[in-house]
C-alpha cells in the first residue's frame, strides 16, 4: 500500500515560509498561483493550497494571465505554469519535490535579494527541510524564473536557472484506523509493506507512527540500477520502499509475485494504477482518481482500513468453506463409485438403481446448501491458505474408500443377516445400502469441516447442523413411508436400525482416526 492509505487524505496546508524558515505571503501567492492555473488533475496537495488561501490572494490572481504550463510527471517531480506579471514579464512558477528542485535551481532569494545557489548553502536546505520531513511534514519547494522576451510555447527546457524562493509544508496525519489495521493484518500473517512516492523521511514518519518497521528504507533510485533477480531478494528484505515512480512500484509487485507471493495493492493515485493492475488484488477507494478505480478489482466504500481485515478474514473463511465442499464431494463420489464397481462385480443384481443415485445426489446437495454459512475454526483463518489441487486429490484418495469399507459392511449386513441376496430381495438390499449411504454422505462434511473432533471440539453453525438432521431424517423416512413403492424402495425391518447406529458410529471413528494420521503426516488445510 501507499502511504496516501494510511493517512487521513485530508491534507493541509500548515506553513508557507521562504528559504530561511520564514513565514512568507510571497511563497503562497506564487504557490497559489501555480495552484489555480494547472490544468491537470489536481492533487491533494493543490487542494490544500487553494483551501488555505485568504480572499485577498484569491483576488490577486486577476492580476496575473496564465500563459502556458508543463504539466506534471514523475521522472521531474515538479511542475510549472507560466503567467504574464503587472510587469508584462512571462515568469515560469514551479513547484515540486525538494531535491528535484535544487537540480533545477540557480539562485535562492534571501531578504529580497537574489543570490547564488551554492553547496553550502543546499546542504542547508536539505538539512531544514529534511527537519520538517522527520516532522512527518511533506515540503514542496516553490522557485520562479522570468523571461525578458515572451515565447509561444514554454517546455522542461525552460525549467532551469530557476530562483528558489521557499516551501510550503503540509500535514497528513495517518488514520484512527491504520495502526490496528497493520497490526491486524500482521496478526492474519499478512506482512504489509509501503510503496509510496513521498521521500524516506515522511515515509518513516507514517511508520513509525502505525507501528512498521521503518529502519530499512529502499529508494527508487536504488531501483533503477537492480536487476530483476536483485529486486526479487530486495522485496523480501525491504517493507518500506520510497521515492518510487509508477514503473518502480509496478516492477515490486511483480516481483513479489514471481517469489510466490499472493499480492494486494491499495492505492488511489494515478501512480498507483499500474501496481493496482499488476497486483493478484487490486484495491483503491471509492474516493481515488477514475484510473485507479478502473484498474482496481475492489473499491472500498468505507474509510476505515480495519475493513481490510474484514475482507482478509471473510475470505479465508469462504476458501476454507469452498474446499471444505470440495474435499467432501470428491471424497465421497470416488467412494460411491469404488463401492458400486467392487458390488458389480460380487451381487447378481444392481446394488443401487439411478434413481436412487438421484435421489441421493438431489438431497446430498441440497444438505451442502448452508456450508457457505458454517462456522470456520479460528487456526484456519489465523494463516493464509493456498489453492492445492495436488491436495484435492490426496484427499480424495485416503478418505473416499473409508466410507466403501463400511459400504462393504453394508452389503454383508444386507446379504447375511437379512438375506436380501436374490434379485427377488434386490428392493431390500438397495434401500439398505441407500439409507448408509445417505446419511454417511450427510455426515461426512461434519468429518472433514475440521482438524479437530467434530461435535465436540469444533461444532458446525446451527443452519447446517438443522440442515444435516433434516436431510438425514428424509433419508430414512423415504423408505419407510408412501413414497417407497414410487421409488422402488420398500420398508427396512425395525431390527436394521439396531445395526445402522452402529455402521455410523463406527465409520465416525475409523474417519477420525484416518485424520488424525493425515494431519500428521501432510498437516490440514
Amino acid at each position: 500500500m501507499k502511504t496516501g492509505t494510511l493517512t487521513q487524505d485530508k491534507i493541509f496546508l500548515s506553513q508557507h515560509i521562504d528559504v530561511q524558515g520564514e513565514k512568507s505571503d510571497f511563497v503562497l501567492m506564487q504557490a497559489f498561483l501555480n495552484s489555480y492555473y494547472q490544468t491537470g488533475l489536481k492533487n491533494l496537495l493543490d487542494v490544500a493550497v487553494l483551501e488555505a488561501v485568504d480572499e485577498q490572494i484569491k483576488i490577486q490572481k486577476l492580476r496575473y494571465k496564465k500563459l502556458d504550463e508543463v504539466p506534471f510527471d514523475f521522472d521531474r517531480r515538479r511542475m510549472s505554469v507560466v503567467v504574464k506579471t503587472l510587469q508584462q514579464k512571462a515568469r515560469m512558477i514551479t513547484k515540486g519535490a525538494v531535491e528535484e528542485m535544487l537540480k533545477v535551481c540557480r539562485y535562492i532569494e534571501v531578504n529580497g535579494k537574489v543570490e547564488p545557489l551554492t553547496k553550502q548553502r543546499e546542504v542547508a536546505i536539505e538539512a531544514l527541510t529534511q527537519r520538517y520531513n522527520r516532522d512527518g511534514l511533506r515540503v514542496v519547494a516553490v522557485a520562479y524564473r522570468e523571461f525578458k522576451n515572451h515565447q509561444e510555447n514554454y517546455s522542461v527546457v525552460d525549467e532551469n536557472d530557476l530562483i528558489l524562493i521557499g516551501y510550503i509544508t503540509f500535514l497528513d496525519p495517518p488514520k484512527e484506523s491504520a495502526k490496528e489495521a497493520v497490526q491486524s493484518l500482521q496478526a492474519h500473517g499478512v506482512t504489509v509493506k509501503v510503496l509510496t512516492g513521498d521521500n524516506e523521511f515522511v515515509t518513516q514518519k507514517v511508520c513509525r507512527e502505525i507501528g512498521l518497521n521503518y529502519d530499512q528504507v529502499l529508494l527508487g533510485g536504488v531501483i533503477e540500477t537492480l536487476t530483476d533477480q536483485q529486486l526479487k531478494r530486495a522485496v523480501e528484505q525491504y517493507h518500506i520502499f520510497a521515492k518510487l515512480s509508477p514503473v518502480h512500484k509496478e516492477r515490486i509487485v511483480e516481483q513479489l509475485k514471481a517469489n510466490g507471493h499472493v499480492v494486494g495493492f491499495l492505492g488511489d493515485g494515478i501512480n498507483d494504477a499500474a501496481a493496482i493492475r499488476a497486483a493478484d488484488i487490486g484495491i483503491s477507494v471509492d474516493t481515488a482518481v477514475d484510473i485507479a478505480k478502473e484498474s482496481a478489482d475492489l473499491i472500498l466504500l468505507e474509510k476505515s482500513l480495519m475493513v481490510l481485515e474484514k475482507g482478509v478474514i471473510e475470505g479465508r473463511r469462504t476458501f476454507a468453506n469452498m474446499l471444505k465442499y470440495i474435499k467432501m464431494t470428491a471424497s465421497s463420489n470416488f467412494g460411491n463409485v469404488f463401492s458400486v464397481l467392487i458390488a458389480s462385480a460380487f451381487i447378481p443384481f444392481l446394488p443401487m438403481l439411478p434413481i436412487h443415485l438421484l435421489i441421493q445426489n438431489l438431497l446430498y446437495d441440497v444438505s451442502q446448501i448452508v456450508i457457505p454459512f458454517d462456522n470456520v475454526d479460528e487456526e484456519l483463518i489465523a494463516k493464509p491458505q493456498r489453492w492445492q489441487p495436488e491436495e484435492v486429490g490426496r484427499f480424495m484418495l485416503v478418505f473416499g474408500p473409508i466410507s466403501s469399507i463400511f459400504d462393504m459392511i453394508t452389503f454383508g449386513l444386507m446379504w447375511f443377516v437379512f438375506s436380501a441376496n436374490t434379485p427377488e430381495h434386490q428392493t431390500l438390499f438397495q434401500s439398505g445400502w441407500f439409507v448408509v449411504g445417505l446419511l454417511t454422505q450427510t455426515l461426512i462434511v461434519h468429518m472433514i469441516r475440521t482438524a479437530q473432533i467434530p461435535f465436540i471440539q469444533s461444532r458446525a453453525a446451527t443452519p447446517l447442523l438443522i440442515m444435516t438432521a433434516v436431510i438425514m431424517c428424509i433419508g430414512i423416512f423415504l423408505p419407510m413411508g408412501p413414497l417407497a413403492s414410487y421409488l422402488k424402495l420398500q420398508a427396512l425391518p425395525l431390527s436394521y436400525f439396531l445395526y445402522l447406529p452402529v455402521i455410523l458410529g463406527a465409520y465416525m471413528c475409523v474417519t477420525q482416526w484416518v485424520k488424525k494420521i493425515y494431519i500428521r503426516r501432510y498437516g490440514w488445510q
